[in-house]
């Protein structure tokens, strides 16, 4: 936005009352939001066949209140999840349980709530209103739904309980080994002056807020770090917060180390930020089972025997539990030196704006001539993945010309218009989003844009992912107007993937490449410009404590009612034969060692009977004087929980139709860390099976021995 722009924006709006006490009462919360642990795919790879059957460890909602104490009124509350995105029907429905609350409603609304995601790839599907991010998990899922509303709505209630007077402090650092581009070649397209501000193509830095009361005790900390949360591919099937909700967990247990995952009075926040075109594999891309073979840097394709291969990219650990562990430290080890050192303080009034947007139709100006933005459409660069998680068939990123043959199937569903082609090329159109609306809408049009200031700090929180330039660009444009206005310390925050979903943000100049994320940007080429002109009329309104004659826009679309869903229910578990479930089926060895892996097979109910919420499926148990202690449970790094029926999910259908269900069992792994006390151990089950409704069970391993050697 030039000078003139923001001269004039500021001259439309008038002054009124917003606080201008920088003094604050915060606090923070957080609570399980871990969904079905069976049987859903998982959200963000799209790979039907990646089906949740287990547990690295738990995912939490994480909370954070901040009240301007001279106001009560003036209060927000950002929200982290470990999962994949903020969406629709998620913001809907929680801002529904709270102003149901007598304590919250008028305090907690659908203006000063953000939820963001973390961008796991590794949690369990369904918790759309869009249907075509439903598609290959089988529609609706109200059980995970519920598992993160509840969630959600339980972190900000353990927030608002624990809220004290307290100050809020501030650093920035810059992280170098946990990140690179994954699309360095449309990066390169950005004009040569924009680039040359900046020393690298991702966005290393590291913002850090630190919560503490007036006594000095740590409450806790959000930190904003753009980098994907894919360590974990596309063939994991154990839920996990990937490499942030790792660190998250690392630094909750560094600042309360006598508490186990979950429980810790300190709460940290690995929050995600414009990581749209950045990467966790740190390994360069290679081709499958050939790397001698290269990969086109543009297509991120190798040829082998005349056939086209998608290269993919790993890294930097020697499995993907391995590169979660070494991002997930990465980032908890940068993010602890800058909570340690964080002296410099915030100051300044508590303030928000929400607006709802129609990004299918606004007009903007770009190069000196008059523009729009697009109705949604995927192009067919979406199809080709990622070389974190690549697509299928033919597709390839870099596809500026299409492909007759797919085209041709996406168009079945709704054939674009000559107009829309026009308007979202050089983007080839696979799937007119925007105007299928078979059972319901496929994509949204209306997107909210929400922005927060406490003191210094002011949080765009986007519905989108956005590229590293894009989220400079915006970051950018939000400074120039608080400078404007006299605030010449602000500190730009992007809050990703928050409030709601609506793919993809590069830059016109990335987007003429066809990349996977520009065949992602749904919006058409201005889509980024569209963003920084809307979200720059919120920072006016906050900058100048005016929002008078700001559009709030259309009504939220809440298509809750007309989910559709062909997610089965589970119907009954079999009891073994001469067993009951919960016996061991496989028992412990007698002794191990450190760094061993302890494995005990137990029988088993479906994990969707009870998701243990706040709770646990397994424990890891040292006998002290008679009495057992927990040392961990399934939200602890060092532990695995998997499920499987005993034969095929189809002979399992049958089984459930002809012979009253199927019998299932649990392998629970604990990896001997280095700082074990030797001693003697045993490993609890904890479940439900149903069988003429729903029972709790439990069982027990024998007991083995740990031994330094």
């Amino acid at each position: 936005m030039s000078a003139v722009q923001v001269a004039l924006l500021l001259s439309l709006v008038s002054l009124f009352s917003l606080p201008v006490n920088g003094d604050y009462k915060i606090g923070v919360g957080r609570y399980d939001i871990t969904g079905p642990a069976a049987e859903i795919e998982m959200m963000g790879m799209a790979n039907p066949s990646q089906i949740a059957n287990g547990i690295h460890f738990r995912q939490y909602s994480r909370a954070f209140i901040v009240v301007n104490a001279s106001n009560d009124t003036n209060r927000v509350v950002f929200v982290s999840i470990d999962a994949c995105m903020g969406t629709q029907i998620m913001k809907n429905k929680v801002v529904e349980k709270l102003q149901s609350n007598k304590t919250f409603a008028g305090l907690y609304t659908d203006d000063n709530v953000c939820i963001s995601g973390t961008h796991t790839h590794s949690g369990p599907a369904g918790y759309f209103q869009y249907l075509l991010y439903e598609i290959t998990s089988r529609g609706f899922s109200q059980e995970t739904l519920d598992a993160i509303v509840d969630g959600i709505v339980e972190s900000i209630a353990e927030a608002h309980q624990n809220i004290v007077p307290g100050k809020l402090l501030y650093n920035t650092g810059v992280l170098l080994n946990a990140s690179r581009n994954r699309s360095p070649t449309a990066y390169l397209l950005n004009p040569e002056a924009d680039k040359a501000l900046y020393q690298y193509d991702t966005d290393k830095d590291m913002v850090v807020i630190k919560f503490v009361d007036n006594n000095g005790t740590d409450l806790g900390m959000i930190n904003w770090f753009a980098v994907h949360c894919t360590s974990m591919n596309n063939t994991n099937t154990y839920i996990s917060g990937d490499n942030k909700g790792y660190a998250s967990l690392l630094h909750e247990k560094d600042m309360d180390k006598d508490s186990l995952p979950g429980q810790s009075k300190f709460i940290a926040a690995y929050a995600q930020s414009n990581e749209g075109d950045v990467t966790p594999n740190l390994m360069p891309q290679h081709c499958p089972g050939h790397p001698e073979v290269p990969c086109d840097a543009n297509s991120s394709k190798c040829k082998v025997d005349g056939k086209e291969l998608f290269c993919i990219a790993f890294g930097p650990g020697v499995d993907m539990f391995d590169s979660t562990r070494i991002i997930g430290e990465r980032q908890f080890d940068k993010g602890k030196e800058l909570y340690d050192s964080a002296f410099k303080e915030l100051s300044g009034p508590v303030q928000y704006l929400k607006v709802n947007r129609d990004f299918s139709n606004i007009e903007l100006e770009f190069n000196g001539k008059k523009v729009h933005t697009c109705t949604p459409a995927m192009g067919d660069s979406f199809a080709a993945g990622t070389i974190d998680g690549p697509g299928a068939f033919s597709f390839k990123q870099n596809d500026t010309t299409g492909n007759k043959f797919w085209d041709l199937v996406g168009h079945l569903l709704h054939e674009p218009s000559k107009e829309e082609k026009e308007c979202q090329a050089p983007k080839p159109i696979l799937l007119d989003t925007g105007d299928i609306n078979i059972l319901y809408p496929w994509a949204p049009r209306i997107v909210p844009l929400q922005m927060f200031r406490i003191g210094q700090l002011v949080i765009s929180a986007v519905p989108a992912e956005f590229t590293t330039m894009s989220g400079r660009y915006l970051k950018n444009a939000v400074k120039k107007i608080f400078n404007a206005t006299g605030d010449s310390d602000i500190i730009p925050v992007i809050a990703g993937l928050s409030n709601t979903y609506s793919d993809y943000v590069t830059t016109y100049y990335e987007y003429q490449q066809q990349r996977y994320e520009g065949g992602s940007t749904i919006f058409g080429p201005y889509t980024l410009n569209a963003y920084v002109q809307e979200f720059s009329k919120l920072a006016v309104a906050l900058a100048t404590n005016n929002a008078t004659g700001l559009d709030k826009g259309p009504p939220t679309p809440d298509y809750y009612s007309r989910q559709k869903s062909l997610i089965l229910p589970v119907l009954t578990d079999k009891q073994p034969k001469g067993k009951k479930i919960g016996d061991v089926k496989v028992d412990v060895k007698e002794s191990y060692a450190i760094n061993d892996t302890v494995e005990v097979v137990f029988w088993a109910g479906n994990p969707r009977n009870d998701r243990k919420t706040n709770s646990t499926f397994l424990t890891v148990e040292i006998e002290d004087n008679d009495q057992w202690t927990v040392m961990y449970t399934d939200a602890s790094l060092e532990t695995r929980f998997k499920w499987e029926y005993d034969h095929s999910d189809t002979l399992c259908i049958m089984d459930e139709i002809f012979d009253g269900g199927c019998t299932s069992h649990v392998t629970i792994q604990w990896f001997i860390p280095p700082d074990t006390v030797p001693g003697t151990y045993r490993i609890q089950h904890f479940g439900a099976y149903k069988n003429d409704g729903v029972h709790q069970y439990q069982g027990v391993s024998g007991t083995f021995k740990v031994t330094k050697m």
